[in-house]
């Protein structure tokens, strides 16, 4: 594994252990050359997926930028990173369990809205606004109202 800090491809395991509740392994590294400490994970792979967007554009599916969508809803929310790498280990794991190479943008964006949905509002409507392309405070007040009916119906679900 290449040291990210100085480009060394010598880099030595310190530590190991699971990850994702055993779906994935943590390994802590060092580089000997700098002393640059870094971790990376190691997870099982089914199938090389392709995303299939609006365009018809295909592009290789990235786990991380799957990740980062989830990060950008969920700044400064207090949703556990641990439950947010569930997440998207669950929607990874469907995706390539599908039995499908070629999976639409469009499902894609679903499963994070409903995964959203079980982890937090706020992070929710975030998403929401982009991935439905809010363009009007209309779209704004007919989600939110979804959710208030949701938590209406589950008064502990507030998040």
């Amino acid at each position: 594994m290449r040291c990210p800090y100085c480009g060394s491809e010598d880099t030595q395991v310190k530590d190991s252990r699971p990850a994702e509740d055993g779906a994935a392994i943590r390994r802590r590294r060092i580089c000997p050359d700098c002393g640059g400490r870094f971790t990376t994970f190691e997870r099982v792979q089914l199938r090389d997926l392709m995303v299939v967007k609006k365009t018809g554009r295909k592009a290789p599916f990235d786990r991380d930028k799957l990740l980062k969508s989830f990060e950008i809803a969920l700044r400064k929310r207090p949703v556990d990173r641990d439950r947010i790498e569930r997440a998207v280990s669950g929607i990874v794991r469907r995706l390539e369990s599908s039995g499908e190479t070629e999976i639409a943008s469009e499902e894609i964006g679903l499963q994070v809205l409903e995964a959203l949905k079980a982890l937090d509002d706020v992070g929710f409507v975030r998403y929401a606004s982009v991935y439905r392309d809010f363009s009007h405070v209309d779209d704004f007040e007919k989600i939110l109202a979804e959710v208030a009916a949701k938590i209406a119906r589950d008064p502990g679900a507030d998040g």
